[in-house]
């Protein structure tokens, strides 16, 4: 076990790589331990039939595509909960029992909180409270791993076999308010609603950008990039991602670094005030 270690917690196959796979891949080449939990299975996605008929279901799709990502960027493990996959705000599916948009808050926190106990991570990342685009899923999981920072701490709070743990970091992702805005306009001059993007016009990139909270770390993954772009691909049923419908330099440009808001230890400003999510971070096992 290497004596620095991260854990990304997110709602679907893609967003391990799609958000942080730059970020994966340069923690990972400096030799620290990067886990994810995914709390579902992506199988409500929309792709092309042809890849349910090679595969046989939305889930085989979506996971063999997680596990194509996870041997390139270099996981040392993936924590899959198997809740079912939520639609956008306002879906019928979003009603389903096994949907994480169901799952008792309290349930799926604590689900998070064993991963936390056994990986024993100093750093966690995760959605912002908007869930990055405004996905039930990803709110799910982001307040079950908010709440599970805290508790995974408290000797109060048992989990069968295991001891306690206090990560020292929380990070939610931020994304660069330029570049969406530069985005919006695009789509204005195209005649387009840029409240009703995506591929089912359920996107509202204006909601987007009122809820992106502002960075406090600024990581350099331009070196990781070719990497990043690999791993995307591998998430072919979701067409790659956004990354590979741009062009490379645009890419190297625009995406060499990664914005992240640190929520824990709370920063009390709005500036960028680290480079290495490791920074401050107490290396080892030190008493919960």
């Amino acid at each position: 076990m290497s004596d620095r270690r991260l854990l990304i917690s997110v709602a679907h196959p893609d967003d391990e790589t799609f958000g942080y796979g730059g970020l994966v891949a340069r923690y990972v080449s400096e030799g620290a331990d990067v886990y994810a939990i995914v709390s579902t299975n992506g199988d409500v996605g929309t792709m092309d039939e042809s890849f349910v008929e090679r595969h046989g279901s939305k889930k085989a799709v979506r996971l063999a595509e997680l596990d194509c990502a996870r041997k390139l960027l270099g996981f040392r493990k993936i924590f899959l909960l198997g809740y079912r996959d939520s639609g956008m705000m306002g879906s019928e599916s979003n009603n389903h029992p096994d949907c994480s948009w169901q799952a008792p808050r309290e349930e799926l926190a604590r689900r998070v909180v064993e991963v936390i106990r056994d990986i024993r991570p100093q750093v966690i990342l995760t959605h912002n409270r908007y869930g990055g685009y405004g996905h039930p899923d990803h709110i799910a999981i982001q307040r079950a791993t908010t709440d599970a920072y805290d508790l995974a701490g408290d000797h109060d709070f048992h989990t069968e076999g295991q001891s306690p743990w206090r990560p020292q970091k929380l990070y939610y992702s931020s994304s660069p308010t330029l570049l969406l805005r530069f985005g919006i306009l695009m789509t204005r001059l195209r005649g387009q609603d840029p409240r009703a993007m995506g591929r089912n016009g359920d996107v509202d990139m204006l909601a987007i950008l009122e809820n992106i909270e502002p960075p406090n770390a600024r990581i350099n993954v331009r070196q990781w990039s070719d990497l990043w772009d690999a791993a995307s691909r591998c998430h072919a049923s979701q067409l790659g991602g956004r990354r590979n419908r741009t062009p490379r330099w645009m890419r190297l440009l625009l995406h060499s670094h990664v914005g992240y808001t640190r929520i824990q230890p709370p920063a009390g400003h709005h500036r960028i005030d680290e480079r290495d999510i490791f920074d401050n971070v107490t290396l080892g096992d030190p008493s919960p």
